[in-house]
């Protein structure tokens, strides 16, 4: 059954009329379907505000309930199947995937306003080495045998969850999708996966990929908002397992209604990572690196739209200015412009509500006592078109204790903040009701390693901006999220139970 029409990858800032909007139906049970009320939702391009790219089924309670019954029909066989199924399955997923590679970059790009070049492609290849490193382990979910005396043979077995809810978010969506999705099938879930309604075309994208490997209903799609879809996997009663990536606002209420009925919950939710600078990472030796390393570590090129960017920029009073400096300068030479463009380092925001939220956090910073402008962004737009583009901004002087040092903008916005003392500035950088990811730059090893043993976040870096592996357990500390993903360790304690089996012999 088709998916969809053909979009055009080379969209204009020209309006679409009616007959020109593609439409993506959703996968529920191999099957592609509107939604039951028959309603439809528009899917705008960020980049270019007056342009739709494609109509989906506005999805709600009933639809969650259709998918879940077809997850939960199609299951147990997918569990009971021997593992190299599911490996054969994930493996010629990630093949179909990577030979379609560019398809799905360009379609990231305009889905979510992320430039190609240096978030689009990187996010597409990462979702084929998560599918691949998911499916080269899926003969790793087993359990053990005790040692309990020759008339008992007690062993364990690592059972999958049942039917998992998957919510996504859609400033990373196929990187998202590419952490939840693999390694719940690897272990014998189906799933149930709702993408962001600002950014769900990828992700059916996926599902038409998935959808060739696997028996239908191991893995549906439905495209609804989060108070309707999202809502519905929360509360249904069919599904074992919450996997949701968003903010920590809604996280709260998605545990909340889950943990009414004692389901399975794990969240990744928002930061606002500490970036700390020790004077041994400045040196005129050191300067630019560890310069263009804090620029990767704010996540400029992702317009700060990442829960982990290193958004507290903390730099020791001896390096402050000339830091600022350096920084400000390879911050400024970004070039902000068309998403699809392979010269564009920055793209656009997400939708207006969110262009017009980072607005409103800079014009605050901007009028708090003290503060210094180092660069601002606020209203710009690249030359031939309109969309919602906010330049990288960086406010320094800033206190810790201002709203903007506080809360998560998720935009292209750095605080600098001087600090002198190690003790005073790992109590600032801990100061935080979030606890994600931090950065910690020194050239002294005892520093640099005890700092980072002494921040309250689930992933520090030393010394880079980027190092995150597939393999490695990755997660938060305080309302930055519960469970961990990205990793054997992590798939085991989101997507498994443990079941002790005791047989008494002769």
């Amino acid at each position: 059954m088709t998916l969809h029409t053909t979009l055009d990858t080379d969209t204009t800032d020209t309006a679409t009329t009616d007959t020109d909007v593609p439409e993506w139906k959703m996968l529920i049970g191999g099957e592609w379907v509107e939604a039951v009320d028959g309603a439809w939702t528009d899917v705008t391009c960020p980049s270019r505000a007056n342009v739709v790219l494609a109509r989906v089924p506005d999805g709600k309670a009933a639809d969650i309930d259709r998918a879940v019954q077809a997850a939960g029909a199609a299951q147990p066989a997918w569990a009971g199947a021997h593992f190299k199924e599911r490996q054969n399955a994930l493996l010629k997923i990630a093949d179909a995937i990577e030979a379609q590679g560019e398809d799905f970059s360009r379609l990231t790009a305009q889905d979510t306003g992320n430039a190609i070049r240096t978030q689009a492609r990187p996010e597409t290849a990462t979702l084929v080495s998560l599918f691949r490193y998911f499916g080269g382990i899926a003969g790793e979910f087993k359990g053990t045998t005790l040692p309990a005396g020759d008339d008992q043979l007690q062993y364990t077995r690592l059972q999958p969850l049942g039917v998992v809810g998957a919510i996504l978010p859609w400033n990373s969506p196929l990187m998202i999708a590419g952490m939840k999705i693999p390694a719940a099938l690897a272990t014998g879930n189906a799933l149930v996966v709702k993408p962001a309604e600002d950014a769900p075309l990828t992700i059916l994208k996926l599902a038409e990929v998935c959808s060739e490997f696997l028996p239908a209903g191991v893995l549906n799609v439905v495209t609804g908002d989060g108070e309707t879809a999202g809502e519905a996997i929360s509360t249904h009663p069919g599904i074992a397992k919450v996997s949701f990536t968003g903010s920590t606002s809604v996280g709260k209420h998605v545990a909340e209604t889950a943990g009414a009925r004692l389901a399975h919950v794990s969240l990744e939710l928002g930061g606002k990572s500490p970036n700390i600078i020790f004077p041994s990472a400045a040196t005129p030796e050191r300067i630019e690196q560890t310069a263009e390393g804090a620029l990767l570590a704010m996540r400029f090129t992702r317009q700060g739209q990442s829960c982990t960017a290193g958004s507290r920029l903390f730099v020791h009073e001896d390096v402050f200015d000339e830091f600022l400096d350096v920084l400000a300068a390879k911050v400024q030479a970004l070039k902000v412009g068309d998403p699809l463009d392979d010269e564009t380092d920055m793209g656009s925001i997400i939708n207006e509500s969110q262009y017009c939220q980072v607005r409103d956090y800079v014009d605050e910073g901007k009028k708090q006592d003290g503060v210094k402008v180092v660069l601002d962004g606020s209203d710009y737009t690249p030359e031939g078109l309109q969309g919602f583009y906010q330049g990288p901004t960086i406010l320094a002087n800033v206190d810790n204790s201002w709203r903007i040092a506080r809360e998560e903008v998720f935009g292209p916005v750095l605080v600098a903040i001087p600090w002198r003392d190690v003790d005073d500035v790992i109590t600032q950088a801990n100061d935080s009701t979030y606890g994600l990811a931090a950065f910690v730059w020194s050239q002294q090893l005892d520093e640099a390693i005890e700092t980072a043993q002494r921040i309250d976040s689930g992933w520090v870096q030393v010394n880079q901006g980027g190092g995150q592996v597939i393999g490695q357990s990755y997660g938060g500390f305080k309302e930055s999220g519960i469970g961990r993903e990205f990793s054997l360790e992590g798939a085991i304690e989101s997507f498994t139970q443990t079941k002790q089996i005791n047989v008494k012999l002769g």
